[in-house]
């Protein structure tokens, strides 16, 4: 557990007698003599064991009821947003920020390369969208140090998994404006069916998979490639423990690669001598012409664990013998000066193992800061479970039940109801929702076989009109849709990690929830290491196995039966 293994430069608690805030955040100046502006900072290998900069999100207070905003004296202002965008935010209801966001800005917005993990519905996208507006609404020509030769602009990139949580991103940025309700800043989407927008944008936001589709496109000079990544200075991976592993990880360690080589190049051009100036664009080129002769992808992250330790730590660029040896751009890699910042967010994030979100993120970045939210991986207080063990003959009633329990068209605050049923597969969706149809309940279906045009309808009208929304995992990442009041579990999580998204779908936002799980005897193990977890504090992260799954821990025990059956032939009553 990171909260275990790091050593926390501050500590934030057992200071109530102090008449300072009751939320603390790590100051500029005690930071690591490394960590300072991507302008300024140079990245070079660290010995091992050295200690990593970590500061944690948590009131003062352990008795405070307000688990998710700051204390009052802590202001946009006070942690150094400009005054127009401060205007900006209050205008849409972000008076003053969150725990999380509070101790998120002040890295970000010095420069630092940043990982926020941070428990869902705590404010994270917030958290690295204001330093970025920040940032680029401050942006001058006399900070583009060797860009300002070239005239180039600041440009932020944001990566998500999906193209539903990248269209979120660009809505929540779009809705920070000026006074005359114009967006402050000019914020596309490049995925789906959204191409290159014609117009500059300050802030891309796309896939892996669709930037480098466009980046790769018909382009025979090249012009695209170089001019987007030398104008890219802040880059954001958005559930970065997904974009980390699976099928994203290839393409995210080769934009990665492709941004640092960009990173060296400039260093090299600053430090050039007059009489030998370096011409970026033909190294540039270069770079994509060697990727045309081997698998970056591949090569960066699946090294020898052991070796990699001993070799420079901070770079995933394979240590071989290069293609081109005049040009010999791998190995000239040992010192450089930093010209772009890495934000790296994430709701979970386990980090035992090397190969692990985490663990891959140590090994790439060991000098950032890391930001962690006081109830990562752990129970959020505001949450009310119920834990329900049923069988082919009761499940269908429990749901029914589970469902009209929190059924009322208004709620307390006279907000609409908003109840989300969660199963595992697209079937399982199709098969509740026909049991909820059966017995009078209208609901909508949310899960990859849909359309993305039927997805997006039918979490437009749920946010809108409100009732039960019916979806697998699909809908547990990234998607914030407000006063969610009640999550059902009608077929239980088969991971820590996919438990964590579908709880974290309510109680957002410092707003109370209740989560009503269902669970069968093959899930009766599974469910008791949640449970203790949940009633000792603990965080689940232990629970995570190296495929982030519960049952092939269990499997091994010989605790799961190896046939399980579907929901859908289960309510077939």
């Amino acid at each position: 557990m990171i909260l275990q293994r790091s050593i926390p430069i501050f500590s934030f608690c057992k200071l109530t007698s102090l008449s300072s805030p009751k939320f603390l955040f790590l100051p500029f100046s005690l930071s690591s003599s490394t960590s300072c502006s991507p302008h300024t900072s140079r990245f070079h290998h660290r010995p091992r064991g050295r200690i990593r900069t970590f500061v944690t999100a948590v009131s003062v207070n352990e008795k405070e009821s307000d688990t998710f905003f700051a204390d009052d004296t802590v202001s946009w202002s006070s942690l150094g947003v400009v005054d127009r965008l401060s205007q900006a935010l209050s205008r849409i209801g972000l008076n003053r920020p969150s725990l999380v966001q509070a101790v998120s800005l002040p890295p970000i917005l010095h420069g630092n390369d940043v990982v926020v993990a941070a428990e869902t519905g705590s404010g994270k996208t917030h958290g690295y969208l204001v330093p970025l507006f920040n940032k680029l609404c401050t942006t001058t020509n006399d900070s583009l140090d060797t860009d300002q030769q070239l005239n180039r602009p600041h440009m932020s990139l944001v990566l998500c998994p999906n193209v539903m949580l990248c269209e979120q991103v660009v809505r929540m940025a779009n809705c920070i404006c000026n006074d005359n309700g114009e967006p402050l800043l000019r914020v596309a989407a490049v995925c789906g069916r959204q191409g290159w927008p014609v117009n500059e944008p300050n802030i891309i936001v796309s896939t892996p998979a669709a930037l480098l589709n466009f980046l790769h496109a018909i382009d025979p000079e090249r012009r695209r490639r170089a001019n987007f990544i030398r104008d890219v200075k802040h880059v954001v991976f958005d559930e970065a423990d997904m974009l980390l592993c699976g099928s994203f990880q290839n393409q995210v360690i080769r934009l990665i690669n492709m941004f640092r080589f960009d990173e060296k190049l400039l260093s090299r051009a600053k430090n050039s001598s007059p009489e030998k100036p370096l011409d970026i664009e033909s190294e540039s080129n270069m770079l994509f012409e060697l990727e045309n002769h081997e698998d970056m992808e591949s090569n960066s992250i699946h090294e020898d664990d052991e070796q990699e330790e001993d070799k420079d730590v901070g770079n995933s660029l394979k240590e071989t013998e290069p293609i081109v040896k005049k040009r010999d751009w791998k190995r000239y890699r040992e010192i450089y000066e930093r010209s772009k910042q890495y934000i790296f967010v994430a709701a979970t994030l386990p980090e035992n193992g090397k190969r692990t979100a985490g663990g891959e993120l140590k090994r790439l970045f060991p000098e950032a800061t890391w930001v962690s939210g006081h109830y990562l991986h752990r129970h959020n207080p505001r949450l009310e479970q119920k834990w329900i063990e049923v069988t082919v003959d009761t499940q269908v009633d429990v749901l029914i039940d589970a469902i009209n329990h929190k059924s009322k068209t208004l709620n307390s605050n006279n907000e609409l109801s908003r109840t989300m049923v969660f199963a595992n597969t697209v079937e399982a969706v199709e098969a509740v929702a026909q049991v909820l149809h059966g017995k009078g309940i209208e609901c909508y279906c949310y899960h990859s076989e849909s359309s993305l045009e039927e997805r997006t309808r039918n979490l437009v009208d749920f946010k809108e009109k409100g009732g039960v929304f019916v979806c697998t995992d699909a809908a547990a990442r990234g998607t914030d849709i407000p006063n969610v009041s009640h999550v059902i579990q009608a077929e239980f999580a088969t991971s820590a990690v996919d438990f964590l998204h579908r709880v974290g779908r309510t109680a957002r936002a410092g707003q109370p929830g209740l989560v009503t799980s269902m669970y069968n005897e093959s899930n009766r193990d599974l469910v008791s290491a949640v449970c203790q977890a949940e009633n000792l504090c603990e965080p689940v992260e232990k629970a995570f196995s190296r495929k982030r799954s519960f049952r092939k821990k269990l499997k091994k025990q010989g605790r799961i039966e190896s046939n399980t059956v579907h929901i859908q032939d289960r309510l077939a009553v």
